[in-house]
């Protein structure tokens, strides 16, 4: 275990472009593997989740080389074939998710596996539907990794209502439905991340949605992608961690550009302006940019249909954490499946930095301190959680200073964070 001091910066000034998108970054190079033909890929997410991803499909048949700053990805014309180990997604939930879809129409035996965290981590939620579809896939007790998947079984698509919201599992039950016989079609209560439709469209299969109310209904013909260039933006929940750093800080004003433009991944702009949060949206170069400057936040009511993934939940606690009043967040049952149980893991990182935290139910409340400057210097364990470590250094950043252990976990997603969040300060 190592720690990492991180002191409070007196002004934080400038601009900071984060990594690309990590979902449009697994999607890309699992469509450009599943093409026929070769795509090309810029703005490729750096992070070792992604890395997974490109080591798996490279294991799977594709060529991957690297040219002038582009990835090239060559899908083989005769398709996917079965690789001779397992498949380690290391830390990645995204990848694991999506592979089972993928590899229930790639013949052959496959395991996907993935470290500790990943290992405890059900994948109930993606079995059942792609069961349902005729494959052949089983996980461990209580549908915990590893995944055992029989790919190449003849596949039907099936009308499916996601039961909890999750554009993993829609999006593996649309990977399978390109191998399916028949439509394959998604009902979603509460609309998640469109990122799987609008790139498959890109790919020219064929995909119609359509919002019904808050939610969504997305419908897929059979059919293989086509090959193309694929440019990743930023990442939006990446960018989480400075709009509330910004925010709380007492001296800041910085910038964040050039992002993915997709409303179910902003849903926690909303919530910080509706905090008092001086934070703007703006499009610059085709993309929307952040513009962020300190604030007095006042607490709020949260709830996760505002933001489908609950990423962006352990930091926006930091934000409840420096606001005055009592924050409440609602129906975060979700929290506790992600790479930790990230539901203990806001509260703890709240209760750090000197903070009344209680919960009932799937509910927690933290009664906020007013400023990020009442904060006490604090020493948390990141332990496998990059979103846990990337929250704790915001408050350590904005406050008084803080230790974190394990924090070399921002490899999975933001190798970069800690050299992105100096250039501020």
């Amino acid at each position: 275990m190592t720690e990492l001091f991180v002191n409070l910066a007196p002004v934080l000034r400038g601009a900071v472009r984060v990594p690309g998108d990590k979902s449009a970054s697994h999607r890309a190079v699992l469509i450009s593997a599943m093409a026929d033909g070769e795509s090309t890929i810029e703005g490729l997410s750096t992070g070792d989740d992604v890395q997974r991803t490109l080591s798996i499909v490279e294991a799977l048949g594709a060529s991957i080389s690297t040219l002038d700053g582009k990835l090239s990805i060559l899908g083989p014309h005769e398709g996917l074939v079965a690789a001779t180990h397992p498949l380690d997604c290391g830390n990645s939930g995204t990848a694991m998710r999506l592979l089972a879809g993928v590899l229930t129409g790639v013949p052959g035996t496959h395991e996907l596996v993935g470290d500790e965290s990943l290992m405890k981590r059900p994948m109930g939620r993606v079995i059942d539907p792609l069961r349902s579809m005729g494959a052949e896939i089983s996980g461990a007790a209580n549908d915990l990794p590893p995944v055992a998947i029989v790919g190449g079984s003849t596949l039907a698509g099936i009308d499916y209502q996601v039961p909890t919201p999750s554009a993993q599992v829609k999006s593996a039950v649309l990977f399978a439905g390109l191998k399916a016989v028949g439509t394959t079609t998604v009902h979603e209560a509460i609309r998640t991340r469109k990122t799987t439709e609008n790139m498959l469209t890109e790919a020219l299969v064929s995909v119609t949605s359509k919002d019904e109310g808050v939610g969504r209904v997305v419908s897929l013909q059979p059919g293989r992608p086509m090959p193309r260039h694929w440019h990743i933006p930023g990442d939006p929940s990446q960018a989480a961690f400075f709009a509330v750093l910004g925010l709380i800080h007492p001296n800041a004003s910085i910038g964040v550009v050039k992002l993915l433009d997709e409303d179910e991944r902003t849903g926690y702009i909303g919530v910080l302006q509706r905090m008092g949060g001086l934070i703007s949206q703006k499009v610059k170069d085709a993309h929307p940019a952040l513009q962020i400057r300190s604030s007095r936040l006042l607490a709020t009511e949260i709830f996760a249909a505002e933001i489908p993934s609950v990423d962006e939940v352990p930091v926006l606690t930091i934000a409840a954490a420096a606001a005055t009043g009592v924050t409440s967040f609602r129906d975060m049952s979700e929290l506790r499946i992600k790479e930790s149980d990230r539901f203990a893991g806001s509260m703890m990182l709240a209760s750090s930095v000197g903070c009344e935290v209680w919960s009932e139910g799937d509910d927690f409340f933290v009664r906020g301190l007013g400023s990020a400057t009442n904060f006490v210097h604090f020493a948390v364990d990141g332990g496998l959680d990059h979103r846990i470590v990337m929250a704790a250094a915001v408050a350590a950043t904005a406050g008084r200073g803080g230790v974190i252990a394990n924090w070399e976990t921002v490899e999975s997603s933001y190798p970069q964070f800690f050299d992105d969040l100096s250039s501020i300060q």
